[in-house]
């Protein structure tokens, strides 16, 4: 054999030899170190089944569910086993076609591959249940998953307890290593969301064997490796939910909103926002069909106003620039100012609704008739202030005071998302008057709650507090304890345990100002308004609103000499603060002091509910969006008389996807928006001001 032969044949052995080699450290590899496999064979004869726990419940101050836990069902796939499901009936029950049957299948796929189950259709009717378990058999890869979901029994609150969802991969990307699944729900916004790590619990998970057709056997060695799901904790509150109640029935077409806190702790006993809806509208099936109706709403049920609407305080800002002025000794409670029906010592004229008669001779007669001018003149002492070099310190030292009261700042209440109104900054006004040699008549309407000045009604409530309390209070708050409270919930919720001093107004200056909120109701703008057995103090307010009707503001505190609740009431387009806004707090600190409503002021009640105060242009997109639902089901309607008609068999019409029924949905919304889409514009740019 030639040398080059033998040297082939050696070439040839050695690749046989590294091959061989090859395979036998792979096969080792496969056998005594990689697990790859085995993991897959034992998930292929392994079936694990999440048991998700009861969240936690939400209690009201008297011990009261304000929500509870019921069991509904998921129906999940995994995408993997459905070789040989009957497409056709399955489709037929869910009330879907095969194109969206292979979507969902395709969604799930790539949210959580092949192999792992994944959310099919969420949280199903009773009746989608029932028509599903029997026929189970013949969908292979779906199973029925028990899924605990909220209920409300009292159908209030919406805002404030949020709403509960499934999780996405955003949510999983910013909440890393914090055991969320796909397949999860989480707390979407209110209470839910703020409070998520102490409502949801700890799911549980459970091991079953399957035999090679995918069919459950049993429990897996034993329930060896099963664990138990763990409940979420409780929350209670200081929400008074018969309160809450009233608070929605009195806000009944109306835009605006309630809350009244509890002056000696910080707890808010009532947070209510019109229009509401029901929280049930939020759970289980009918989530996804109601949200986005409610999203499109043009008088965002969503917005909680309590903390999001941003309102002028008009008058009821007047008992605290009087403090402001007692407080720097530029004022005493004798001073008086000579009112002549308008103030116009700054040249253009700010009217007073009064003229005469001595209604400002002093400070007690002027809060009592909510004098503009007397206002004015006071807000100018303060920014004119001696003791300042020029109106642009002035008027940051009565900022400083503004902020501390908390206007312009955000309180910080458990609950996402709160604004903070608006104390403009000396910056703000530089840019408005191109200059910074601006002065207090310039900005005089400050002095009444107007010009840029905001305020939500969570703030105006607790403004309330302040005074009520002579210099202090506590950071508004929901909830009050937390069910076997650890260290951990100790630091979430002890800022709300903390006493805050304001300034050092001395208790003089406050029972001066305490003096004139009480003549207020005595025979001042509040004096109809009474409270069976309560003496009380309060202010009126009306918000100028360019764009429609004034909104009508009211503030209190009760009972005079030991206050126990403050109110703030604020409702849109609603005219003077003693109209609407003023008998409404009224029942809030009857109901609060008293325990009930008399009954010969249910009658009231039923008038001030019954009220309908919604402005036209949103009345008006109703009724366009009421006149594209008949018109969309007439079209409906004709459409399927002809499919009928066109065929002779007695057949069904093809099933719509819910895809196509959302797409005409927001066509519809779209085409009815206009004719308010310039009103709400306005509404922005009023807010702006």
């Amino acid at each position: 054999m030639s040398v080059y032969n033998q040297s082939r044949n050696r070439v040839v052995q050695v690749i046989f030899i590294v091959v061989f080699l090859v395979i036998i450290g792979q096969l080792l590899h496969l056998q005594l170190i990689s697990d790859e496999y085995e993991q897959d064979a034992i998930n292929n004869a392994r079936y694990r089944k999440v048991v998700y726990p009861d969240r936690g419940i939400i209690y009201d101050r008297k011990r009261k569910p304000i929500l509870e836990n019921t069991i509904m069902y998921d129906l999940m796939v995994t995408p993997g086993e459905i070789k040989g499901t009957d497409t056709a009936a399955f489709c037929r029950i869910l009330g879907i076609d095969t194109s969206e049957f292979k979507k969902r299948i395709l969604a799930a796929i790539i949210k959580n591959t092949s192999y792992k189950p994944s959310i099919f259709e969420p949280v199903l009717t009773p009746e989608l249940f029932a028509r599903l378990n029997e026929d189970m058999y013949r969908f292979n890869g779906f199973v029925l998953q028990e899924r605990p979901v909220r209920s409300y029994p009292h159908s209030v609150a919406a805002n404030l307890l949020g709403y509960i969802g499934e999780v996405d991969t955003s949510f999983l990307k910013r909440h890393t290593g914090e055991g969320y699944e796909m397949g999860d729900f989480a707390g979407l916004s209110g209470l839910e969301r703020v409070y998520e790590k102490v409502l949801m619990g700890q799911r549980g998970i459970k091991y079953f064997i399957r035999d090679n057709k995918s069919r459950i056997q049993g429990a897996f060695e034993n329930g060896r490796f099963d664990s138990s799901a763990i409940a979420g904790r409780s929350l209670y509150t200081s929400l008074d939910v018969e309160m809450q109640e009233l608070a929605e029935k009195l806000l009944k077409n109306k835009i605006g909103s309630v809350v009244a806190i509890n002056v000696k702790t910080g707890g808010i006993l009532t947070m209510a926002s019109g229009p509401s809806f029901d929280p049930n509208l939020l759970t289980g099936a009918l989530r996804r069909k109601n949200f986005g109706r409610l999203l499109l709403d043009t008088a965002r049920p969503l917005l909680n106003r309590a903390i999001k609407g941003q309102y002028p305080p008009g008058s009821t800002f007047k008992p605290l620039g009087a403090l402001v002025a007692l407080d720097e000794h530029l004022i005493t409670p004798d001073y008086g100012y000579n009112c002549g029906g308008a103030y116009i010592s700054c040249g253009k004229p700010v009217k007073c609704e009064h003229s005469g008669g001595g209604h400002a001779d002093n400070l007690r007669r002027a809060l009592a008739a909510s004098c503009n001018s007397y206002f004015s003149q006071v807000f100018r002492l303060a920014i004119d202030n001696p003791g300042m070099h020029n109106a642009q310190e002035g008027y940051l030292k009565w900022k400083e005071y503004m902020n501390s009261f908390g206007l312009g700042v955000k309180l910080g209440v458990d609950l996402p998302s709160e604004d903070g109104g608006n104390i403009p900054d000396t910056s703000r006004y530089n840019r408005d008057f191109l200059t910074s040699r601006w002065n207090s008549c310039n900005i005089l309407t400050l002095g009444i709650g107007q010009d840029r000045m905001l305020a939500t009604p969570l703030q105006l409530a607790n403004m309330s507090c302040i005074i009520a309390n002579k210099g202090y209070y506590f950071t508004p708050h929901l909830v009050d304890s937390i069910e076997n409270e650890t260290e951990k919930d100790e630091q979430l919720i002890k800022k709300y345990r903390v006493k805050h001093k304001v300034t050092n107004i001395s208790d003089e200056v406050y029972e001066a100002v305490h003096l004139g909120m009480e003549d207020v109701t005595v025979y001042g703008t509040a004096a109809a308004i009474k409270v069976p057995g309560v003496n009380y103090c309060a202010k009126t307010g009306t918000a100028q609103n360019p764009h429609g009707a004034n909104h009508s503001i009211f503030v209190c505190f009760a009972p005079k000499e030991n206050p126990r609740i403050a109110v703030a009431v604020v409702v849109e387009n609603a005219g003077y603060g003693s109209t609407w806004a003023g008998p409404i707090a009224g029942f809030m600190m009857e109901k609060y002091l008293n325990d009930t409503i008399a009954k010969d002021r249910l009658s009231e009640v039923e008038r001030i509910s019954n009220a309908d105060l919604v402005p036209g242009a949103i009345k008006n997109w109703y009724k366009a969006k009421e006149a594209a639902s008949i018109a969309k089901a007439a079209e409906v309607e004709e459409t399927t008389a002809a499919a009928f008609e066109g065929s002779g068999e007695d057949k069904k019409p093809a099933v719509e996807t819910e895809t196509g029924k959302k797409e005409k949905e927001k066509d519809a919304a779209k085409k009815s928006e206009p004719a308010v889409a310039t009103e709400d514009k306005k509404s922005k740019k009023n807010n702006r001001k």
